[in-house]
């Protein structure tokens, strides 16, 4: 199965991230927007894994030290890996240093399974739309600016999952495989 380990949205952010897409979407012919429903906070992408591997990232994720919960922030907006060229359009993520420290622990643990570490540092955000061809997308650039200090919600991180990730032609469709209580 294609799987990654992430953080769930609740309902009022997917609502609020939503909305703004709702905004964005005449600014970019160009853009694939994701599904509000399935946007998530990832912490790895694992890729496609056998049975046996989803056994050894149970395990060793649930073996992971308890985290106490923290508040992050949905706010402001930007491109990867830039405007000039975006291959992807998100929503940013202001949370604090326990965020960075949950996904080094995941990243940590799933190394000694063989998954390759990030060659990236961790940089949180919320996936709003990709681009097949990146070039600079002056409209949705100009909006983003002007929302950059809008915040779209906070919420309590208390918990990440496994997801299975399955590609259809109506986008991808995620299931939640296994919780991670903090």
């Amino acid at each position: 199965m294609r799987a990654f380990v992430a953080i769930d949205l609740p309902a009022e952010i997917q609502a609020a991230l939503a909305g703004q897409q709702t905004a964005f979407r005449a600014a970019s012919a160009d853009a694939r927007w994701t599904r509000p429903e399935g946007t998530h906070l990832t912490l790895k992408f694992l890729g496609e894994i056998n049975d046996q591997q989803v056994s050894q990232v149970r395990e060793a994720l649930s073996a992971l030290p308890s985290f106490p919960p923290f508040v992050v922030e949905v706010k402001g907006f930007g491109f990867f890996p830039d405007a000039r060229r975006p291959s992807v359009f998100w929503a940013g993520v202001e949370a604090p240093p326990e965020l960075g420290e949950l996904a080094r622990r995941v990243e940590d643990s799933l190394e000694k399974l063989g998954f390759a570490r990030e060659r990236r540092p961790f940089n949180p955000h919320l996936t709003l739309a990709r681009f097949k061809v990146p070039r600079a997308q002056p409209g949705l650039g100009i909006l983003a600016e002007r929302q950059a200090s809008t915040s779209l919600g906070r919420f309590e991180v208390s918990e990440f999952f496994l997801f299975e990730s399955k590609l259809s032609p109506h986008g991808a469709e995620y299931r939640k495989v296994a919780r991670f209580p903090g």
